[in-house]
């Protein structure tokens, strides 16, 4: 059975490179493009992990994985936070709230797997 990762960016060139790259190492993959479909993707498919941009529309990616952490369906969801919001203090706040990694764009796709199989 694959893990199920769940890929939330609103960024359509990132969420197929990141896509591609997860099917090709054996990932089954679905998509989020805002936060609020994050929510409800998360409690509906379940994912294995969590694929999570900072900057979306509506509901930013920090409130996703706030809410995400305090949903007794989705606490226990490893979250990987993938953006491009690189200063100290955004990946502190970013672990702070429950993310088990955080990654900055631009990212080597290579690593970004090996993140995740090191995380599952």
């Amino acid at each position: 059975m694959k893990n199920k990762i769940l890929i939330v960016d609103d960024e359509p060139d990132a969420v197929e490179l990141v896509e591609f790259n997860l099917k090709q190492a054996g990932f089954d993959v679905t998509t989020a493009a805002d936060g609020a479909e994050a929510l409800r993707k998360s409690r509906t498919v379940l994912p294995n992990l969590i694929v999570l941009d900072v900057m979306l529309p509506e509901l930013d990616g920090l409130e996703v994985c706030k809410l995400l952490r305090h949903d007794p369906a989705t606490s226990g969801i490893p979250i990987l936070m993938l953006t491009a919001r690189a200063a100290e203090v955004d990946r502190v706040v970013g672990l702070e709230l429950g993310a088990d990694d955080y990654v900055t764009k631009p990212f080597s796709p290579r690593e970004l797997v090996l993140r995740i199989r090191r995380i599952l």
